[in-house]
């Protein structure tokens, strides 16, 4: 399938995207995504490997003390429910799953603070498995772009992204988009006089 126009741009931006949550185990990527929600990677990536060198693996983390992880987590926001999701992923993890993270998305995202976009991020970026998660940088981009309506849910964004981009391709746009939206198409001041795309935006006129 000839690549569309969206698709050629991202490519021009964004040749080789790259996840930006640092981690090194599969659990680690998975309790990153879970701690950058209401948050961003730059803040999440300062805390982690604060928590897993005094946590080295799931054993520890399922044990710690719920104020230790909250005194870690606290520059994140949210920090109290977050302590809680992480020693209960890794009580999950260790107790049923062998300590691995399981590869099928009903599993994942019965997992607390774990929803569809965290199963589908990290399903795509540690077992490339082709999905394509809607977080606010990709649900505005394809709402200005006009691939989604403005009244369409974030499952209805998913669904159109997937029928939009060939599925071989989804992994790579779904990091495209995000970072697209996080230093291009922000929501707020986005750079619309650099953007390529801007005769196809919904929001032009509004900028």
């Amino acid at each position: 399938m000839k690549t569309n126009r969206v698709g050629e741009y991202l490519d021009t931006l964004f040749p080789d995207p790259k996840c930006e949550l640092n981690y090194q185990k599969d659990y680690e990527l998975l309790l990153a995504i879970v701690l950058s929600a209401q948050s961003t990677d730059k803040r999440v990536n300062q805390v982690t490997p604060i928590l897993f060198q005094k946590y080295p693996n799931l054993d520890s983390l399922k044990e710690a003390k719920t104020e230790d992880l909250e005194e870690i987590l606290h520059p994140i926001g949210s920090f109290r429910k977050k302590a809680q999701y992480v020693k209960e992923i890794a009580r999950i993890l260790t107790e049923e799953y062998h300590g691995k993270v399981p590869i099928e998305k009903e599993k994942l995202v019965i997992f607390k603070g774990v929803g569809r976009k965290t199963a589908n991020v990290f399903l795509s970026e540690f077992y490339h498995i082709p999905a394509i998660a809607v977080d606010t940088h990709v649900e505005r981009v394809s709402k200005r772009l006009q691939i989604a309506k403005e009244e369409d849910n974030v499952i209805a964004v998913e669904e159109k992204l997937m029928k939009y981009f060939p599925k071989e391709e989804w992994a790579r746009r779904h990091l495209q988009l995000v970072l697209f939206g996080r230093y291009h198409c922000k929501a707020i001041k986005p750079e619309c006089d650099s953007c390529l795309l801007k005769d196809q935006c919904k929001k032009k006129a509004s900028f």
